[in-house]
């Protein structure tokens, strides 16, 4: 059976988001108002989103994915943070639909991360205890081939092609705003409360809060850091020594969160081998777990020490 057709639908696919009509790069300068940073912030991210849109679609470098998912996720931060600015329904609108995108591109990318997790915790193991890891690396394996179908008939959906030329729109003209006599905040409010956020649920959390409390705290973080990065033009420095310090941050609860959901996965994948597994793989599911409780738990002795140092930063602002 000849391959060249598929070869063509798949070159097709990925040629499609270039042919968008975009603008030349938008750029802002500190002087230019709030809602032109938006727009220049949308911009930034949307271009990325088209840079690994044919990456994600063939799969060859699973970076892209995670780089489009990434762009996703900036755009929403971006799209929340600056609600203020701009019309809330508009704003609400386009926010739910990169919310769709985001959710059909992270079943796909979760499931990267932890194969590749998986799979160097097994090649670490005594050959005799490698094969039983390969059980527990093939149910996952085949619940990507899954994922990732659902994911590519994502793309190919008209309501992709229809959210990419919303965007496209929104970067063309001048976004939505309030009415002229709305009272509207100055970007470095914008972070300000978001950092704010952060600090109330740090001091209500304490130091040593339940796992699903410091997962919250992550995704808290990423908005001020996601903020951070939509102003960092107009208030340089300051705003960079928040961005390293929440960067950090976000690496120490990342690694934490890893763990925890690589414990929680591996636990699963166990059960759903039926009710009389192979003993030898339990035994090996039992070692990778115990392993990531430890890195959780390892994690968990430096983010107060991180958290101190955001906290300084974003009251310097």
């Amino acid at each position: 059976m000849s391959t060249a057709a598929p070869r063509r639908t798949q070159r097709r696919q990925a040629d499609g988001p270039r042919l968008l009509d975009l603008p030349t790069p938008l750029t802002a300068a500190p002087a230019d108002p709030p809602a032109h940073h938006v727009r220049a912030a949308l911009d930034l991210r949307l271009r990325a989103l088209l840079h690994h849109d044919p990456g994600t679609r063939t799969g060859e470098d699973i970076e892209d994915l995670h780089q489009m998912r990434v762009s996703v996720r900036r755009m929403r931060a971006t799209l929340k943070a600056a609600r203020p600015l701009l019309d809330a329904a508009w704003a609400d609108g386009l926010r739910a639909e990169l919310g769709w995108l985001g959710r059909a591109l992270g079943p796909v990318r979760d499931l990267d991360v932890m194969l590749l997790r998986l799979r160097g915790e097994a090649a670490l193991l005594p050959p005799a205890e490698q094969a039983a890891a390969e059980g527990l690396v093939a149910a996952l394996e085949t619940e990507r081939t899954a994922a990732r179908a659902e994911m590519l008939a994502a793309l190919d959906a008209p309501r992709y092609t229809a959210l990419l030329e919303r965007l496209v729109d929104a970067i063309r003209l001048p976004l939505p705003t309030p009415s002229a006599t709305q009272a509207q905040p100055a970007l470095v409010d914008l972070v300000r409360k978001e950092a704010r956020k952060l600090s109330k649920a740090v001091e209500k959390a304490g130091e040593n809060p339940p796992d699903e409390t410091l997962h919250a705290l992550r995704i808290l973080g990423k908005r001020v850091r996601y903020t951070g990065e939509l102003v960092e033009p107009a208030l340089g420095k300051p705003v960079r020594r928040l961005l390293k310090a929440t960067a950090e941050l976000q690496e120490v609860l990342g690694d934490h969160q890893d763990a925890c959901v690589a414990e929680q996965r591996i636990r699963e994948l166990l059960d759903g081998l039926g009710e009389y597994p192979d003993a030898h793989v339990v035994f090996v599911a039992g070692r990778l777990v115990e392993r990531e409780r430890t890195r959780a738990d390892e994690k968990r002795t430096h983010w107060w020490a991180a958290w101190l140092l955001v906290k300084e930063r974003a009251e310097a602002l």
